[in-house]
């Protein structure tokens, strides 16, 4: 075992992270500077690169972001406020409790926490503050029910996670994330009601039951998409990249016809999405040559071989995966982590009998964490930035947040029917 290399891998990424390069780049460099210690080849580097990216699979990606993005900023965010009012609006603290029902819907929509925060958080934390709720409490819970957006389907990081796995079923992993998800909001929703009662937060308005209906109408529309591609990936009716396609197209029907969206906006929408689709594109390429040279060392034989020389209890393996998952999600964004830790981890829980997709919720959990925990959290600045707070301000109200997240996840770790009931009964064992 090369620990002389391994330390100039690992030692190399830290360091640039910490001087304030990107990420990708010190992925990137950080496995040159290791290959051409060890000697081999930089041809093998730029192959192993070139095979990240180049897949069918991912050409889902693109479209996923293309239809969150026009479901963003297309006129759903209202929709689906309006809708999550008709259904809890009436109840103490409705509002909050809005906010997650919005979060569960425009998830499954978006697929993305930054989105959700930035979409629904420009809208609800003004109405939420006016309404008498505080400020701090606002932007988190906003923030918090972001974490909805990796679990409930469709979620891009699935399918990165998919072919990190070495082609586990996006199917089964888009179902195994519905449960999750859905006992994710509910636990926000009992959290939000309890401190609406001790803070005696407002209710709202009954709505009409005529104008419910049109709200109810107007939002399925939107809704619809995460429907299409659920029920063609699960089906088998088309692939995860056709069903993206069609949602693709759907939402731009839904968004500019039904909704009525300026044509105007379609600009910015593609300019956005090929941001976001070359920050992924470029994480994933970078992340696998990272993810060549960790294999070439064995990083993976070692860390199996030292965590079950901690213990080999199940139970006490998938602790400390979730311990490190959670600090390395502090630290780092989800993409490269996805694409780094799931070759050296799913040996060690699959070693102890833990289902691919039973890890691979766990960790769009654990990640999700990540990102609205400091020091580098993206979904923890994008909240403080919508919100107009400080970073301590946020943390701080995220606290209690944070132990309902804990808790879920949790639960889920260690109850696997919660994510693995719908995909089996569904697709099979």
């Amino acid at each position: 075992m090369n620990y002389a290399a391994i330390f100039l891998l690992l030692g190399s990424f830290v360091g640039l992270l910490i001087i304030g390069m990107p990420v990708a780049f010190s992925l990137g460099i950080s496995a040159l500077m290791t290959a051409y210690y060890v000697g081999v080849p930089l041809a093998m580097l730029a192959q192993a690169m070139v095979r990240g990216i180049n897949s069918f699979s991912l050409l889902c990606i693109p479209f996923f972001i293309l239809a969150g993005e026009i479901m963003s900023q297309g006129g759903i965010s209202k929709q689906l406020i309006r809708f999550a009012d008709v259904l809890v609006g009436r109840i103490r603290g409705g509002l909050a409790m809005i906010n997650v029902v919005d979060s569960t819907f425009f998830g499954g929509i978006s697929g993305s926490t930054v989105a959700d925060i930035s979409s629904l958080g420009s809208i609800l934390i003004p109405m939420m503050v006016e309404k008498g709720y505080d400020r701090d409490y606002s932007v988190a819970i906003t923030v918090a029910t972001a974490a909805q957006a990796v679990l409930i389907p469709p979620s891009h990081n699935m399918v990165i996670y998919s072919l990190a796995a070495g082609g586990v079923s996006i199917g089964k992993l888009f179902l195994g994330g519905i449960i999750p998800g859905l006992t994710l909001g509910l636990a926000l929703l009992i959290y939000t009601y309890v401190v609406a009662v001790k803070r005696n937060y407002p209710a709202e308005k009954p709505i009409p039951f005529k104008e419910a209906l049109i709200i109810t109408k107007n939002a399925l529309l939107g809704i619809l998409t995460a429907v299409i591609i659920m029920v063609g990936t699960v089906t088998g009716l088309y692939t995860a990249t056709e069903a993206a396609a069609v949602a693709a197209v759907y939402a731009f029907f839904v968004a500019f016809i039904v909704y009525r969206t300026p044509i105007s906006k379609l600009g910015g929408i593609l300019m956005e999405s090929l941001k976001t689709l070359s920050i992924v594109l470029g994480l994933i390429a970078a992340s696998n040559a990272f993810g060549w040279m960790l294999a070439y060392l064995k990083v993976p034989a070692l860390v199996t071989q030292a965590l079950l020389s901690v213990s080999s209890n199940k139970y006490v393996i998938l602790l400390i995966v979730n311990v490190l998952l959670v600090f390395l999600g502090c630290i780092m964004d989800m993409a490269p982590l996805i694409v780094i830790m799931t070759p050296i981890l799913l040996p060690v829980v699959t070693s102890v009998g833990v289902d691919p997709v039973h890890f691979g919720v766990m960790m769009m959990l654990n990640l999700a964490i990540g990102l609205m925990t400091p020091p580098v959290g993206s979904a923890l600045f994008v909240g403080c930035a919508v919100g107009k707070i400080s970073m301590e301000e946020l943390t701080k109200a995220l606290l209690p947040f944070y132990v309902v997240l804990v808790a879920v996840l949790l639960l889920i770790t260690y109850i696997p029917q919660i994510t693995m009931f719908l995909p089996n009964l569904l697709m099979g064992n």
